[in-house]
């Protein structure tokens, strides 16, 4: 095994899996991964098709919340359904700043990963499903009907919003992190059909 000293960001990490693995290896990825690029490498190593089974990672504490937040609570988000989507995330420890020297300003949490041998929805256009979902979120306190018209369709949609929410089955007053990530693709596939 070799040691690359390299930004991973940066890195072709599907081609140095194929020099340094087996073909048919499942891999786990260890690290601690630095605050300020956490989101950035974790989506990376989950969407760019690598054999990796299993992320366990030490993160700040606030993010690993968000990662592993649910419908209702005040850290859900589109990073959580992001994350959810391709892997079932779990909390396995807190690691408080009292214990690093130089002692840190936040606390500091270890998350682990399992992907998903299938994404948790299947929905026709993923690209869309997003936008629906960042839209959903761009303005935590406004409902569902206002963020889509004001984030991802126009005003002069809303008769036609509301008849696809309908048709979702789902309320147009309630707010995005309400909805679960099953409702979300209900939602994208109802939406999809409306001119953009």
């Amino acid at each position: 095994m070799a040691l690359y000293f390299n930004d991973v960001l940066k890195t072709d990490l599907k081609e140095v899996i194929g020099k340094e693995c087996p073909k048919d290896a499942q891999i786990t990825v260890v690290a601690n991964l630095p605050y300020y690029v956490t989101t950035p490498i974790l989506m990376k190593l989950m969407t760019d098709d690598l054999p990796i089974r299993t992320i366990v990672v030490m993160i700040q504490k606030e993010v690993a919340g968000r990662l592993e937040a649910h419908p209702g609570e005040k850290s859900y988000g589109s990073l959580s359904i992001a994350v959810q989507y391709i892997a079932e995330p779990k909390i396995v420890m807190t690691v408080p700043k009292t214990v690093f020297v130089p002692q840190p300003n936040v606390d500091s949490a270890v998350i682990k990963l399992d992907m998903r041998p299938e994404k948790k929805v299947h929905v026709r256009d993923e690209t869309f499903f997003f936008k629906v979902i960042r839209a959903s979120f761009a303005q935590r306190r406004k409902t569902l009907i206002n963020n889509l018209m004001n984030n991802l369709f126009s005003k002069n949609q809303k008769a036609i919003i509301l008849e696809k929410l309908q048709a979702a089955g789902i309320d147009p007053s309630r707010r995005g992190e309400t909805l679960l990530i099953e409702e979300f693709a209900r939602l994208s596939e109802a939406l999809d059909a409306i001119p953009r």
